[in-house]
């Protein structure tokens, strides 16, 4: 049983309980940010995409050139990039990186933002889009020799790739909660991410991966990552009190728009996001400390669940999902670096006890 650490990258100090419109990139803060991770024992650090912001390759390529063991997750969506290109940029971030970078597939999951960027397609033929994509960039990573792909949504004669990543090959995560998201992230990918649901909820979700993994004739399975936002105090009390204080955070900048969703969004059109809210409406509070009024002040935009407790609470909370098989654990808060720091010192290290014991008894009863 093993459970490894995902950030998320931030490019200045702009963060969702004091928000700047549009900030631009501070470098001393980027470095410093990446850094932190990196001492604190993160494993991963995903480099975020969206339509208005910036590159992710440029930014991962800075992180690479700072740091020593993190890894780099490259958020990409294929309607941006050409496959064969593609191949080529993550290899070359591979090479330069020492073989650290993952990439993370969005398929596309608002048909506004896709639209944004001269994607028109719908859902369902996106994913299937992405199949060709993983496809191809498989094929580009691992062929010695040019090659033709004619497909339904690419195709080229004689492509060769002389971009190697160092490993032959770079690691692909799927994510989502659709039924055409678990079909190809089944099928195709290596790592597939989840947003923080009740324990009884990843579990199906997880069974369904596993199934659809089986149902593609794979012997291995893809790797879960799960997604929370911990709200983290010295005392239960006290991170109760600091989670109100956010939420209220929350609901004034989204009235004053500068939340992640405009205060009259409509209601989310990805199944993810539908999911989070349905949940939040059965209640607040769910398992020992998963908590969902940040999903409602938010209109579920993205990861937006949170953990909410002591250190020792937030550490046996994602025991229990690590318990259920998440292999990877993505944590960020609301105040981005001091948050990291904080799970750095505090949370870390409890998880990796907690495996250490287990591993411990494990041993001893086999």
């Amino acid at each position: 049983m093993t459970a490894e650490f995902i950030s998320v990258t931030f490019t200045n100090p702009s963060n969702e309980i004091n928000p700047v419109r549009d900030p631009a990139i501070d470098p001393a803060f980027l470095l410093r940010y990446a850094r932190t991770l990196d001492e604190y024992g993160f494993n991963y650090t995903l480099v975020p995409y969206a339509s208005s912001s910036f590159d992710p390759f440029t930014i991962g390529a800075t992180i690479a050139a700072h740091t020593r063991d993190i890894k780099i997750i490259i958020a990409l969506r294929p309607n941006t990039l050409y496959p064969t290109v593609a191949a080529k940029a993550l290899a070359t971030l591979d090479q330069l990186s020492g073989g650290r970078v993952v990439v993370h597939f969005i398929a596309g999951g608002s048909d506004a933002e896709q639209a944004s960027e001269g994607d028109f397609l719908p859902k369902e033929e996106r994913y299937e889009r992405l199949e060709e994509y993983i496809r191809i960039l498989r094929r580009a990573w691992n062929s010695a020799e040019p090659f033709d792909f004619s497909g339904k949504y690419y195709r080229f004669k004689q492509f060769r790739n002389a971009v190697r990543p160092i490993a032959g090959t770079i690691p692909v995560s799927v994510g989502g909660s659709s039924d055409a998201a678990y079909r190809v992230g089944g099928a195709l990918a290596d790592i597939f991410g989840l947003w923080g649901e009740p324990l009884a909820e990843t579990r199906e979700q997880i069974a369904r991966i596993h199934a659809e993994a089986a149902r593609a004739g794979r012997t291995d399975r893809p790797r879960i990552w799960v997604t929370f936002r911990p709200i983290v105090a010295e005392t239960d009390d006290l991170a109760w009190a600091k989670a109100h204080r956010t939420l209220d955070a929350l609901n004034a900048n989204r009235a004053k728009g500068l939340g992640r969703a405009p205060a009259a969004a409509a209601h989310p059109a990805n199944v993810g996001s539908q999911r989070l809210l349905a949940i939040a409406a059965r209640g607040d509070v769910h398992d020992r400390a998963l908590w969902y009024p940040t999903v409602t002040a938010t209109n579920a935009s993205g990861a937006t669940t949170a953990l909410v407790g002591s250190p020792r609470t937030i550490a046996e909370s994602i025991l229990d999902y690590v318990d259920l098989g998440a292999e990877l654990i993505s944590i960020r808060g609301y105040d981005n670096l001091n948050d990291a720091i904080d799970y750095g010192r505090y949370v870390l290290p409890l998880v990796r006890d907690g495996l250490d014991r287990r591993a411990v008894e494990t041993r001893a009863y086999a």
